[in-house]
Protein backbone atom coordinates (compact mmCIF):
# COMPACT_ATOMS: atom_id res chain seq x y z
CA UNK A 1 0.00 0.00 0.00
CA UNK A 2 1.52 3.40 -0.90
CA UNK A 3 0.50 6.55 0.76
CA UNK A 4 0.17 9.64 -1.15
CA UNK A 5 0.19 13.03 0.99
CA UNK A 6 -1.43 16.08 -0.85
CA UNK A 7 -0.93 19.45 -0.58
CA UNK A 8 -4.15 21.12 -1.77
CA UNK A 9 -5.87 24.60 -2.02
CA UNK A 10 -9.17 24.57 0.72
CA UNK A 11 -11.11 25.34 -2.67
CA UNK A 12 -10.05 22.63 -4.84
CA UNK A 13 -12.21 19.41 -5.10
CA UNK A 14 -10.87 18.14 -8.67
CA UNK A 15 -7.52 16.83 -7.56
CA UNK A 16 -8.69 14.85 -4.81
CA UNK A 17 -11.12 13.34 -7.88
CA UNK A 18 -9.06 12.86 -11.06
CA UNK A 19 -5.68 11.58 -9.55
CA UNK A 20 -7.50 8.42 -7.06
CA UNK A 21 -9.64 7.66 -10.37
CA UNK A 22 -6.14 7.57 -12.47
CA UNK A 23 -4.78 5.35 -9.55
CA UNK A 24 -8.07 3.19 -9.06
CA UNK A 25 -8.14 2.82 -13.30
CA UNK A 26 -4.00 1.59 -12.57
CA UNK A 27 -4.94 -1.01 -9.65
CA UNK A 28 -7.30 -3.04 -12.23
CA UNK A 29 -4.21 -2.98 -14.79
CA UNK A 30 -1.75 -3.51 -12.15
CA UNK A 31 -3.67 -5.10 -9.20
CA UNK A 32 -0.24 -5.64 -6.92
CA UNK A 33 0.10 -1.93 -6.83
CA UNK A 34 -2.65 0.17 -4.19
CA UNK A 35 -2.64 3.20 -3.09
CA UNK A 36 -4.63 6.00 -0.47
CA UNK A 37 -4.80 9.23 -1.18
CA UNK A 38 -4.18 11.85 1.96
CA UNK A 39 -5.02 15.43 2.16
CA UNK A 40 -3.64 19.01 3.64
CA UNK A 41 -5.39 21.93 2.56
CA UNK A 42 -4.17 25.27 2.15
CA UNK A 43 -6.86 28.24 2.47
CA UNK A 44 -7.14 29.50 -0.99
CA UNK A 45 -10.61 31.19 -2.41
CA UNK A 46 -9.63 33.22 -5.28
CA UNK A 47 -6.71 32.53 -7.81
CA UNK A 48 -5.45 35.94 -7.41
CA UNK A 49 -1.59 36.73 -7.15
CA UNK A 50 -2.21 37.55 -3.48
CA UNK A 51 -4.10 34.92 -2.97
CA UNK A 52 -1.95 32.57 -4.26
CA UNK A 53 0.96 34.10 -1.74
CA UNK A 54 -1.22 33.88 0.46
CA UNK A 55 -1.50 29.99 0.07
CA UNK A 56 1.90 29.30 -0.11
CA UNK A 57 3.16 30.77 3.76
CA UNK A 58 0.75 27.94 4.89
CA UNK A 59 2.90 25.22 3.24
CA UNK A 60 4.81 24.27 5.85
CA UNK A 61 1.92 24.22 8.34
CA UNK A 62 0.08 21.78 6.01
CA UNK A 63 3.46 19.72 5.48
CA UNK A 64 3.96 19.10 8.74
CA UNK A 65 0.36 17.63 9.31
CA UNK A 66 1.02 15.52 6.49
CA UNK A 67 4.14 14.58 7.73
CA UNK A 68 2.35 12.77 10.71
CA UNK A 69 0.84 9.81 8.60
CA UNK A 70 4.36 8.94 7.48
CA UNK A 71 3.31 9.43 3.62
CA UNK A 72 5.53 7.18 0.70
CA UNK A 73 5.50 10.37 -1.52
CA UNK A 74 3.98 14.02 -1.19
CA UNK A 75 2.67 15.78 -4.07
CA UNK A 76 2.01 19.96 -3.63
CA UNK A 77 -0.80 20.66 -6.11
CA UNK A 78 -1.61 24.06 -7.26
CA UNK A 79 0.45 24.40 -10.21
CA UNK A 80 -0.21 28.21 -11.20
CA UNK A 81 0.35 29.15 -7.32
CA UNK A 82 4.01 28.05 -7.72
CA UNK A 83 4.45 29.16 -11.23
CA UNK A 84 3.63 32.40 -10.35
CA UNK A 85 6.58 32.90 -8.42
CA UNK A 86 8.93 33.08 -10.95
CA UNK A 87 11.09 30.71 -13.24
CA UNK A 88 12.79 27.24 -11.55
CA UNK A 89 10.57 28.20 -8.42
CA UNK A 90 8.83 24.39 -8.10
CA UNK A 91 12.47 23.35 -7.47
CA UNK A 92 12.89 25.37 -4.58
CA UNK A 93 8.84 24.38 -3.35
CA UNK A 94 10.06 20.74 -3.46
CA UNK A 95 12.83 21.25 -2.12
CA UNK A 96 11.36 23.36 1.23
CA UNK A 97 8.85 20.78 1.83
CA UNK A 98 11.12 18.19 1.57
CA UNK A 99 13.42 19.74 4.33
CA UNK A 100 10.33 19.88 6.75
CA UNK A 101 9.36 16.19 5.58
CA UNK A 102 13.14 15.34 6.79
CA UNK A 103 12.92 17.74 10.29
CA UNK A 104 9.64 16.00 11.18
CA UNK A 105 11.56 12.45 10.53
CA UNK A 106 9.07 11.27 7.85
CA UNK A 107 11.61 11.78 4.84
CA UNK A 108 9.83 10.88 1.34
CA UNK A 109 10.26 11.94 -2.30
CA UNK A 110 7.82 15.64 -2.86
CA UNK A 111 6.50 16.36 -6.60
CA UNK A 112 5.03 19.27 -7.50
CA UNK A 113 1.91 19.76 -10.15
CA UNK A 114 4.28 22.63 -11.96
CA UNK A 115 7.53 20.90 -12.07
CA UNK A 116 5.08 17.22 -13.03
CA UNK A 117 3.81 19.33 -16.15
CA UNK A 118 7.12 20.17 -17.23
CA UNK A 119 9.09 17.48 -16.65
CA UNK A 120 6.25 15.10 -18.35
CA UNK A 121 6.39 17.32 -21.66
CA UNK A 122 10.26 16.57 -21.85
CA UNK A 123 8.93 12.97 -21.07
CA UNK A 124 6.84 12.88 -23.96
CA UNK A 125 9.88 15.17 -26.38
CA UNK A 126 7.15 17.79 -26.61
CA UNK A 127 9.29 21.31 -27.88
CA UNK A 128 6.63 23.70 -28.71
CA UNK A 129 2.68 23.06 -27.40
CA UNK A 130 -0.65 24.58 -26.50
CA UNK A 131 -1.84 25.46 -23.84
CA UNK A 132 -5.66 26.04 -22.33
CA UNK A 133 -5.66 27.32 -19.21
CA UNK A 134 -8.71 28.68 -16.90
CA UNK A 135 -6.83 31.65 -15.37
CA UNK A 136 -7.07 35.08 -15.85
CA UNK A 137 -4.57 36.53 -18.21
CA UNK A 138 -2.03 38.10 -16.15
CA UNK A 139 -1.52 34.67 -14.12
CA UNK A 140 -1.50 32.57 -17.69
CA UNK A 141 1.24 35.07 -18.75
CA UNK A 142 3.17 33.28 -15.83
CA UNK A 143 2.70 30.12 -16.68
CA UNK A 144 4.08 30.61 -20.12
CA UNK A 145 6.71 32.27 -19.63
CA UNK A 146 7.71 29.51 -16.82
CA UNK A 147 6.93 26.86 -19.15
CA UNK A 148 9.40 28.42 -21.92
CA UNK A 149 11.98 29.06 -19.12
CA UNK A 150 12.41 25.26 -19.37
CA UNK A 151 12.92 25.02 -22.62
CA UNK A 152 9.27 24.94 -24.39
CA UNK A 153 8.09 27.10 -26.69
CA UNK A 154 4.18 28.21 -26.25
CA UNK A 155 2.23 27.97 -29.59
CA UNK A 156 -0.52 29.40 -28.08
CA UNK A 157 -2.66 29.73 -24.84
CA UNK A 158 -6.23 30.34 -24.07
CA UNK A 159 -7.19 32.01 -20.63
CA UNK A 160 -11.23 31.06 -19.44
CA UNK A 161 -10.53 34.42 -17.32
CA UNK A 162 -12.22 32.31 -14.26
CA UNK A 163 -10.59 33.91 -10.86
CA UNK A 164 -12.88 32.01 -8.38
CA UNK A 165 -11.13 28.60 -8.06
CA UNK A 166 -14.46 27.11 -7.14
CA UNK A 167 -15.60 28.05 -10.16
CA UNK A 168 -13.07 26.86 -12.27
CA UNK A 169 -14.07 23.18 -10.31
CA UNK A 170 -17.70 23.62 -11.93
CA UNK A 171 -16.74 24.22 -15.76
CA UNK A 172 -17.75 21.73 -17.88
CA UNK A 173 -15.48 19.46 -18.97
CA UNK A 174 -17.02 18.57 -22.07
CA UNK A 175 -16.21 22.67 -23.57
CA UNK A 176 -12.76 21.77 -23.33
CA UNK A 177 -13.37 19.62 -26.85
CA UNK A 178 -14.43 23.43 -28.30
CA UNK A 179 -11.98 25.39 -26.35
CA UNK A 180 -9.05 23.26 -27.71
CA UNK A 181 -9.91 23.72 -31.25
CA UNK A 182 -9.56 27.68 -30.84
CA UNK A 183 -5.61 27.07 -30.08
CA UNK A 184 -3.45 27.67 -33.23
CA UNK A 185 -1.60 24.64 -32.97
CA UNK A 186 0.17 24.72 -35.97
CA UNK A 187 3.52 22.94 -35.52
CA UNK A 188 2.77 21.57 -32.19
CA UNK A 189 3.96 18.42 -30.90
CA UNK A 190 1.50 18.13 -27.56
CA UNK A 191 -1.26 19.71 -25.90
CA UNK A 192 -2.04 20.99 -22.21
CA UNK A 193 -5.94 20.21 -22.38
CA UNK A 194 -5.69 21.74 -18.65
CA UNK A 195 -2.77 23.49 -16.69
CA UNK A 196 -4.61 23.68 -13.65
CA UNK A 197 -5.57 20.84 -10.97
CA UNK A 198 -8.91 22.28 -10.67
CA UNK A 199 -10.10 22.49 -14.13
CA UNK A 200 -11.41 19.13 -14.86
CA UNK A 201 -10.54 17.19 -18.18
CA UNK A 202 -10.24 13.54 -17.39
CA UNK A 203 -13.63 12.56 -19.22
CA UNK A 204 -12.50 14.33 -22.03
CA UNK A 205 -8.93 14.06 -22.59
CA UNK A 206 -8.69 11.13 -25.06
CA UNK A 207 -11.42 12.06 -27.17
CA UNK A 208 -9.42 15.53 -27.73
CA UNK A 209 -6.07 13.59 -28.21
CA UNK A 210 -7.79 11.71 -30.90
CA UNK A 211 -9.05 14.23 -32.64
CA UNK A 212 -6.32 16.77 -32.06
CA UNK A 213 -3.93 13.69 -33.50
CA UNK A 214 -1.25 15.57 -30.39
CA UNK A 215 -0.14 13.96 -27.21
CA UNK A 216 -2.46 15.74 -24.57
CA UNK A 217 -1.60 15.98 -21.27
CA UNK A 218 -3.43 18.36 -17.91
CA UNK A 219 -1.95 18.63 -14.96
CA UNK A 220 -3.32 16.29 -13.02
CA UNK A 221 -2.40 13.33 -15.43
CA UNK A 222 1.34 14.67 -15.70
CA UNK A 223 1.00 14.77 -11.43
CA UNK A 224 0.06 11.64 -11.62
CA UNK A 225 2.73 10.71 -13.31
CA UNK A 226 5.08 12.06 -11.73
CA UNK A 227 3.83 10.48 -8.37
CA UNK A 228 4.24 7.39 -10.17
CA UNK A 229 8.00 7.68 -11.10
CA UNK A 230 8.94 8.95 -7.45
CA UNK A 231 7.69 5.82 -6.01
CA UNK A 232 9.44 3.80 -8.71
CA UNK A 233 6.46 2.48 -10.14
CA UNK A 234 6.02 1.89 -13.74
CA UNK A 235 3.95 5.11 -15.15
CA UNK A 236 0.75 3.79 -16.53
CA UNK A 237 -3.05 4.14 -15.97
CA UNK A 238 -5.81 3.88 -18.65
CA UNK A 239 -7.91 6.46 -19.74
CA UNK A 240 -4.65 9.32 -19.29
CA UNK A 241 -3.78 9.67 -22.80
CA UNK A 242 -0.27 8.77 -24.14
CA UNK A 243 1.64 10.20 -21.01
CA UNK A 244 0.35 7.29 -18.83
CA UNK A 245 -0.19 4.61 -21.70
CA UNK A 246 1.08 1.33 -21.37
CA UNK A 247 3.09 -0.22 -24.09
CA UNK A 248 1.94 -2.44 -26.19
CA UNK A 249 3.14 -6.03 -24.90
CA UNK A 250 5.32 -8.33 -27.41
CA UNK A 251 2.78 -12.28 -27.13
Amino acid sequence: MHRIGLLVPSSNTTMESELPALLRARELLRPEDTFTCHSARLRMEDVTPEGLRAMNEQSERATTELADLRPDVVATACLVAIMAQGPGSHREAEGEIAAVLAREHAAAPVVSSAGALVEALHGLGARRIGIVAPYVRELTRLVVTYIEDEGIEVADAISLDVPDNREVAALDPHDLEEHWQRLDVRGCDALVLSACVQMRSLEVLEEVERRSELPTVSAATATTWSILRALDLEPVAPGAGALLRAPERVL
